[in-house]
């Protein structure tokens, strides 16, 4: 079975079906791009409602009738299915209007290079409006299919693709992947922003003391959460806030900073006891001002 036996099985014509396999050039972003997919699936839409100059006139001599299959390539010859959207319209975006759109100032943010100012020769992008479709909603991030060479063809007509050959059907969504142990956790200030559930959901059971690392000068600060406060919320703090009301933190640029845990502790835990542990932390690390950025 391929792809377009699952096309013709919901009467959907291959010939108006773009396929496109999503592998960004950019580290961070390629990183994310499945979190998009599962829990913000808004702006992974947006990273493919504009394309260059070439698709982009495909995808126009086929709006009103075409679709787009959309995966997300994870390894070398597989594809890994997001969703069956519908083209129904565009519209012109200028230079401005393109850096205005809140998903892509979200997405730059992991180093995507959208639109380069040195694209002097195109004087706007099209937005097209891809309408997402309930074709095999339920083999979102499970459904695998094989993606013949080359591998660097990322998009592709499906009527002439009859070798995007069905592989595996998953019991479990891709897109959001295994939690790694609390201790093998390394996340950046742009990630805390677009945590997969899976992840939001240990960091609510979980209690302890966490460490800061800022990478523009090597400095380090060390906190806790205990009792009703656990590592989600204190981290959304920070999220949302960038310095989480620390003031050897503010002034600095979140961007830079790395969310790890140090010790979990129980969630019953007297607080003393916890306190005791953070100021161990602060001590062998050497976290206190001057020489990092806890001031007590």
């Amino acid at each position: 079975m391929n792809l377009n036996d699952l096309l013709k099985g919901k009467d959907i014509d291959p010939r108006h079906v773009l396929v496109f396999r999503h592998r960004p050039h950019e580290r961070e972003l390629n990183k994310v791009l499945p979190w998009l997919a599962a829990d913000q699936p808004d702006i992974f839409n947006a990273y493919q409602q504009t394309q260059g100059e070439k698709l982009e006139r495909v995808m126009q001599a086929m709006t009103g009738s075409g679709f787009v299959a959309s995966f997300i390539g994870r390894e070398p010859g597989k594809a890994l299915f997001v969703g069956l959207y519908s083209i129904s319209a565009s519209k012109p975006l200028t230079y401005d209007e393109y850096w205005q759109v809140p998903a892509y100032i979200k997405m730059k943010a992991f180093d995507m290079k959208g639109w380069d100012a040195k694209e002097a020769s195109r004087s706007s992008h099209l937005w097209f409006d891809l309408t997402l479709t309930d074709f095999y909603a339920n083999w979102k991030g499970r459904l695998i299919v094989k993606w013949p060479p080359p591998e660097r063809v990322w998009w592709r007509r499906a009527h002439r693709n009859e070798n995007i050959e069905v592989d595996a059907i998953l019991e479990d969504s891709a897109l959001d992947p295994p939690i790694k142990e609390w201790d093998q956790l390394n996340l950046t200030w742009e990630q805390l922003q677009i945590l997969p559930r899976r992840l939001q959901f240990k960091l609510s059971e979980w209690r302890g003391i966490y460490y800061i690392f800022d990478s523009s000068d090597d400095k380090g600060y060390v906190g806790s959460a205990y009792r009703e406060s656990n590592l989600l919320s204190r981290w959304r703090n920070y999220a949302d806030r960038g310095d989480g009301g620390n003031k050897l933190l503010r002034h600095r640029e979140p961007q830079n900073f790395r969310f790890t845990i140090l010790q979990l502790v129980s969630p019953t835990m007297p607080p003393n006891d916890v306190i005791q542990l953070e100021n161990s932390w602060k001590r062998r690390l050497h976290t206190r001002a001057p020489h990092g950025l806890n001031d007590n």
